[in-house]
């Protein structure tokens, strides 16, 4: 039982060292001027349409008065 299980272990990782790996198509892709990325691909948040622009609400869901977009 032994000699099958090490012959087993023995062979799994021979076939998982010589079995290619798949590479994807293109390793370097050519990046848009027209969006602010940073080098690791996440937008930039110095520029404006880059940033999140969140909603002022307080902890139970209603929108806080204290800023202006709140107020009618």
């Amino acid at each position: 039982m032994k000699k099958i299980l090490t012959l087993l272990t023995i062979l799994v990782l021979g076939f998982s060292t010589f079995v290619p790996q798949t590479q994807a198509a293109t390793i370097y892709s050519v990046q848009q001027h027209t969006e602010h990325l940073k080098k690791d691909g996440t937008p930039d948040r110095r520029f404006k349409k880059n940033k999140r622009h969140k909603k002022h609400v307080r902890k139970d869901g209603k929108p806080d008065r204290r800023y202006k977009e709140n107020k009618k």
